[in-house]
Formats: structure tokens, C-alpha cells, sequence
């Protein structure tokens, strides 16, 4: 048994030590914090929703590595994200920037949030019970025919019982 456990353990251990860990060396600490900027606010294509830095699909190592040429080519960020961009469609963005193909995105948050404002209002006022003005109260006649009304009711629901 114990025999079992280590093994266990041995092959648990082993699937670490096929990851595979990207080393780019950078000139100085600012090429390093920009590369470490774009793999983590660049969305992988193929992933649903990962960034370059957590994902381990094909696409994503080469656009780290296409990332890294890029600064080592002293493009600017502007650059970079407009490749990235131009390459891959606004989707490779997690934040987007704001034109007529992706107002939707930014506007749909804004319009539930105003919608769940306008149907709480109009519940909260539904709810208020409304009070009868002395011009909305029942006239003398018209409180006696609703007592007619319900006495007929009740005498109709007792015979019915009786049955």
C-alpha cells in the first residue's frame, strides 16, 4: 500500500517537470515590465478567457515570443497594440477601447443597471399603498349597494354549503 502512495505521489510530481518555462532576457527592467504588462492585459485567441501569461496554447507562446521581439525592437506600446490589434480584432484586447464596433460592450453593463433602477423604482412605488381622499371615499349609496352586494354573497355561499 504504502508502495502504491509513493508511487502515486512520483507520477503526480513528474507532470510538473514537462511545464515548460519561457526565459526571454531583456536589456534593462523596463523592456521586462512592459513584456510582463502585455502577456498579462493580452487575451489569448484561442482560449475563452485567458490572458497570454496563463495560457499554454501554440498561438500564445508565439505571440509572447512575437511580443518580445517587438520590444527588443524598440516598438512603442502604441505599436504593439495596434499589430496585436489589427492581427486579432478588438477581442485580443480586455479592455477595449471605445468605438462604434464595440460600444455595445461598454454600453450594455450601463443599460442593465438603468433598467434594474427603472423596474425597482416601479416596484417601490407599486407597493405604496395608496390612501383615499375624502373625494374618493364610497358614497352613502354606494357603501349600502356593496353591503347588498356581499350580503348577497354570503347568503348564496351558505346555501350552497347546506346542500
Amino acid at each position: 500500500m504504502r508502495c502504491l502512495l509513493v508511487a502515486g505521489w512520483l507520477i503526480l510530481l513528474s507532470f510538473s517537470a514537462h511545464g515548460v518555462i519561457e526565459t526571454y532576457q531583456f536589456d534593462n527592467d523596463v523592456q521586462r515590465a512592459r513584456y510582463h504588462h502585455f502577456i498579462e492585459e493580452l487575451r489569448c485567441p484561442k482560449c475563452q478567457n485567458q490572458n497570454l501569461s496563463g495560457s499554454d496554447s501554440a498561438i500564445s507562446k508565439d505571440l509572447r515570443r512575437q511580443i518580445h521581439q517587438m520590444i527588443m525592437d524598440d516598438k512603442s506600446d502604441i505599436e504593439i497594440t495596434q499589430y496585436m490589434v489589427a492581427r486579432y480584432g478588438d477581442f485580443i484586447l480586455y479592455r477595449p477601447q471605445f468605438n462604434a464596433a464595440t460600444a455595445v460592450l461598454w454600453l450594455t453593463p450601463l443599460g442593465l443597471l438603468l433598467l434594474g433602477l427603472l423596474v425597482w423604482w416601479r416596484m417601490a412605488t407599486r407597493r405604496a399603498k395608496p390612501t383615499l381622499s375624502s373625494d374618493e371615499a364610497l358614497s352613502v349609496t354606494e357603501q349600502q349597494r356593496l353591503k347588498d352586494l356581499l350580503d348577497e354573497e354570503n347568503s348564496a355561499s351558505k346555501d350552497g354549503d347546506n346542500k
